[in-house]
């Protein structure tokens, strides 16, 4: 005998929500024959999970207690009773209000390495002795629906040389260049591009490749201390090979869904972006600019 198919349909195909949201949508059980079940229940579960690099383990043993995932939505839905479905499909609608815990604050699906904010509705069908329970989880996104602030564009002139570089002891030793360009904004609305522009003045050394990379930094700790990483999300190459002196190269990087958010700091955590401007000669150094940037959803 076939097993039964149990399945969550939301409203909404985006699945894309704002706190205060209703979560509607349909409980789907799919069987050719009847099905005896002793419950069928919905459980809504926001969290915030970090975890320490290996870098930072053992460091500060405080870490452990303050690292546990972190509820900021929960609460569990009996959707049916016990009794016994007939055989083809069920649909059985719910809906249900998205609403944070006491003294929480829903904050923006984010999947990062250290800090991972999600967000699921699970069903749990619980079957008589003998038969496998059945269950099924789909994650939704949350969004901010209005954030106090808002993206103002401020503009952020470059110029790289080999005097402006830090932590190069031997500057001697490097060839002469001087990169000019700048950001559009250093505080970008995460729906639009970060946009901008690069200029290779002069540079004696051969190029290889000039590059955009966007870095997430995480934070996780409590008051004994703080563990922070930042990790490469995505590197987009906006010129190669020995790119023309002169010629005014455009930066353009969509952040990628999921993997950014706005930038967010709480007393446990924090999530922040930067973007870095890398230059790689033909004998593979490279000169490196780092910008700090801050994400809004406004």
């Amino acid at each position: 005998m076939s097993q039964p198919v149990l399945d969550i349909r939301l409203k909404k195909v985006n699945k894309i929500y704002n706190e205060g949201d209703t979560l509607a949508g349909v409980v789907v059980v799919a069987s050719k024959s009847d099905v005896q079940h002793q419950g069928i229940t919905l459980t809504v579960d926001g969290s915030v999970n970090l975890q320490l690099s290996s870098k930072s383990v053992g460091l500060f043993e405080a870490f452990y207690n303050s690292l546990k995932p972190i509820q900021l939505l929960n609460y569990i839905v009996p959707v049916s009773k016990p009794g016994k479905i007939p055989a083809g499909k069920t649909e059985i609608p719910f809906e249900l209000p998205l609403k944070p815990k006491v003294n929480k604050s829903l904050y923006e699906t984010y999947h990062g390495v250290f800090v991972n904010v999600q967000y699921t509705i699970k069903v749990e069908m619980k079957r008589p002795l003998l038969a496998k329970d059945l269950g099924k989880t789909v994650e939704f996104i949350l969004e901010y629906k209005d954030q106090k602030e808002k993206a103002q564009p401020k503009a952020v002139p470059f110029t790289i040389t080999p005097e402006s570089l830090q932590n190069v002891k031997d500057k001697g030793g490097l060839p002469k260049f001087c990169v000019k360009g700048r950001l559009d904004s250093a505080v970008c609305c995460i729906k639009n591009p970060l946009t901008g522009h690069v200029v290779i003045e002069q540079c004696d050394a051969p190029i290889k490749s000039v590059e955009i990379q966007l870095v997430r930094v995480e934070t996780c700790g409590c008051a004994e201390g703080y563990a922070r990483d930042a990790t490469e999300i995505q590197n987009i190459q906006i010129g190669e090979g020995d790119v023309c002196r002169g010629l005014t190269i455009p930066i353009y990087m969509v952040f990628p869904r999921l993997f950014t958010c706005p930038t967010l700091a709480t007393s446990n955590f924090k999530v922040e972006f930067e973007i870095n401007l890398v230059v790689v000669l033909h004998d593979d150094h490279l000169i490196t600019e780092n910008f700090p940037i801050k994400l809004t959803r406004f």
